[in-house]
């Protein structure tokens, strides 16, 4: 059921019009008495999902009672890093999702299942996982809060991606990831109807039919200045608002070209992408508009390791970003990747399959460490100068010897794709 909903292409909602529009939804949901919510992390920071977290903690007041960042496999936030985002709402109300220990499953989607929606890919069972305190909390409301945008594993981000994987466990996590990975990224990027997505659905549907949720759904866009604006609202308790928020996050967040790219430059901005575990989100949803024998070029000011996990780092340093063909293979041969499959997953989504160049210009991580990656590396302040985050517009820049290049100041606000390569996939 829809509760609320507002958006198109051309819209521009102010703070005033969320914060009316979620007062309009929670009014339709009635009385509660212990609610929670569960917003995404720091490097979700321009989903406005802070902003909504504070407009649900002043309609509640107490009873609000607790907030559950879905870091999935991210770092726990900072109190630095809470203030920024969601201002003054008390810290005392986080909880971290620790996704190792503190889940419970609630059941278990068949292998005969996952076989078919993967066209026997996989095909291993699915557990569904969640933080004990959905399931134990006893609260009368939850609420799922983000942001739809193409996305690399489940094809659009958010709705119960939320739910099983922010606040998911290590075998849902680890499953969910490598079933897209062998699936194929681009198949998926861009598409609310994929494996992933019937896998989630699947355990929405039969074994959490009566949790108390109500998703809280932006989609995010560009002004032509460059600003960023909330073009869609959508509020609801079933699949169908996802569905409508990724109708509109296509029109607004994908940007298909007529030709293929020779030179994409992506920024990562320092506070939101501090891992190539993120910040391969420069890779992931700009692969399909580089050319073959291109090359993207990431400035990481922030970057200081690949994994935010321990051991998946570790994992990313050992195996390193190869290709598909050989990261299955390691996967066949060793048991530290099949135990990690998200690892595996993101080392086939980091891959640029032999088809084109990443270079990498760390602030943090040497040249060496780079490279044993399967990296190119280059000098953070020589490229910074070059390609000047502060000087280059959105999209096509001609730089002053010539050069042409791609320029993308935000990777995970968007997805760029070439006419034949997205057809094809």
């Amino acid at each position: 059921m829809i509760y609320y909903e507002k958006g198109g292409p051309g819209i521009t909602l102010t703070d005033e019009d969320i914060r009316n529009g979620v007062y309009q939804a929670l009014d339709r949901a009635g009385s509660r008495n212990r609610v929670m919510a569960i917003p995404p992390d720091i490097t979700r920071y321009y989903s406005r999902a802070g902003l909504i977290t504070r407009f649900v903690r002043e309609y509640y007041g107490e009873k609000l009672t607790d907030i559950l960042p879905a870091l999935g496999t991210h770092e726990a936030m900072t109190e630095p890093e809470i203030r920024r985002m969601f201002g003054d709402v008390p810290v005392s109300l986080f909880r971290v999702h620790d996704w190792r220990n503190d889940v419970v499953t609630v059941g278990e989607v068949p292998g005969t299942f996952l076989k078919e929606v993967s066209g026997g890919m996989v095909s291993y069972s699915w557990p569904a996982q969640l933080n004990t305190l959905l399931v134990e909390g006893g609260h009368d409301l939850i609420l799922s809060i983000g942001q739809v945008v193409p996305h690399e594993v489940a094809g659009m981000a958010n709705y119960n991606k939320n739910i099983f994987v922010g606040t998911g466990g290590p075998e849902g996590i680890n499953k969910s990831h490598f079933l897209g990975a062998a699936y194929g990224m681009e198949r998926m990027m861009g598409r609310a109807d994929t494996p992933v997505r019937k896998v989630l659905n699947y355990a929405s549907e039969q074994f959490i039919p009566d949790m108390p949720l109500l998703y809280i759904l932006t989609v995010v866009g560009r002004e032509d200045a460059g600003d960023l604006v909330v073009r869609g609202l959508f509020i609801g308790d079933d699949e169908q608002c996802f569905l409508n928020a990724s109708e509109l996050s296509l029109q607004v967040n994908f940007q298909m070209l007529e030709e293929p790219l020779e030179k994409i430059v992506v920024y990562l901005e320092p506070e939101e992408f501090r891992s190539t575990w993120l910040g391969n989100k420069s890779i992931y949803r700009t692969r399909m508009a580089i050319a073959t024998g291109g090359e993207i070029v990431v400035l990481a000011p922030g970057l200081k390791e690949f994994g935010e996990d321990r051991e998946i780092d570790r994992l990313i340093r050992k195996y390193g970003y190869k290709t598909t063909p050989e990261i299955l293979d390691a996967v066949e041969h060793h048991e530290e990747l099949r135990q990690n499959l998200s690892a595996a997953a993101h080392l086939i989504h980091g891959s640029s399959e032999g088809r084109f160049r990443v270079t990498y210009c760390p602030g943090h991580l040497t040249k060496e460490e780079i490279e044993s990656v399967n990296y190119h590396h280059a000098d953070l302040n020589a490229m910074l100068s070059l390609y000047d985050p502060g000087r280059l517009k959105e999209g096509y820049n001609r730089m002053p010897d010539g050069e042409e290049i791609y320029f993308v100041s935000n990777p995970a606000l968007g997805l760029w794709s070439w006419k034949e390569k997205f057809n094809r996939g």
